[in-house]
């Protein structure tokens, strides 16, 4: 493997790193309602994980840019998400890949961690799961 190769190698394997990390320090620093509503998305969203690291580092960053300005706005997590939460992962994920198969438990899963985070901005804070 020639210094060239190598660089390039490395730059793919860090790059993408650095980049996650980023943006779970953005998440990080989110509101806990908004940040659990991210968390519950982005975990469903792993389903729908594309090959191109880049193209899956993207939306995730555009997961956060959203979920900031919304914070940031006090838009409810409902009035984003919807009252379908699979349906607006799905969608969401449509914008970057063609999708995969996705088990009837993430989508329940899914739901649920949105109900709770929804619940909690509303004062509601329901924890059963």
């Amino acid at each position: 493997m020639s210094d060239g190769e190598k660089t390039g190698f490395i730059s793919k394997m860090i790059g993408p790193k650095k980049r996650w990390r980023a943006y779970k320090s953005r998440v990080k620093e989110l509101p806990e309602n908004y940040r659990t509503a991210v968390e519950a998305i982005e975990r469903y969203l792993m389903h729908f994980v594309p090959i191109d690291a880049d193209s899956n580092a993207s939306t995730f960053e555009d997961l956060a840019d959203l979920f900031e300005q919304a914070a940031a706005d006090g838009t409810p997590i409902r009035e984003i998400v919807g009252e379908d939460p699979v349906e607006f992962a799905e969608a969401f994920a449509q914008n970057y890949t063609e999708g995969g198969y996705v088990p009837a438990r993430a989508r329940k899963l899914l739901t649920d961690d949105i109900e709770r985070a929804a619940g909690a901005q509303a004062g509601t804070d329901d924890k059963t799961v």
